[in-house]
């Protein structure tokens, strides 16, 4: 089964009703095989965007774990060396911790899809350097 890695952007509109993307989030995360796969980074940017925008707690992101919809099991610090060199890499193009974190964990679970909203941007990411990652976004 292919998994899924999940950003910050499909987190935070399938959330958020008043998020452009929300209806399309919402059709994707029924289709999604579960647990999907995500890391801190993208967690932190989630519960900050839906309190500020959103005025929603982060007890809702806590509970898609409980439910296990999503896991978080990639260690920042067993990765920071690969992580430090895809953000110096893609320091033109604005790259974010999480998705540096997101890059790569698409190089440890091979069989992946990365959900994402930020399409253009993963356009440009490889993984490997120079493989093309598979993405679950908005056409």
């Amino acid at each position: 089964m292919t998994a899924w890695l999940l950003d910050t952007g499909p987190l935070v509109a399938f959330f958020d009703r008043s998020d452009a993307d929300h209806e399309w989030a919402k059709e994707q995360w029924a289709q999604a095989p579960v647990p999907m796969l995500t890391c801190e980074p993208v967690l932190a940017g989630a519960a900050y965007l839906l309190g500020e925008h959103a005025g929603l707690p982060s007890e809702k992101l806590l509970a898609l774990f409980e439910r296990k919809v999503i896991t978080a099991a990639f260690s920042l610090e067993a990765h920071a060396g690969p992580v430090a060199h895809l953000l110096e890499k893609y320091h033109d193009q604005g790259m974010q911790l999480a998705d540096a974190c997101l890059v790569r964990m698409s190089e440890l679970k091979r069989d992946c899809r990365v959900f994402t909203l930020d399409w253009r941007d993963f356009q440009v990411y490889r993984r490997f350097d120079r493989q093309v990652i598979p993405l679950v976004a908005p056409e």
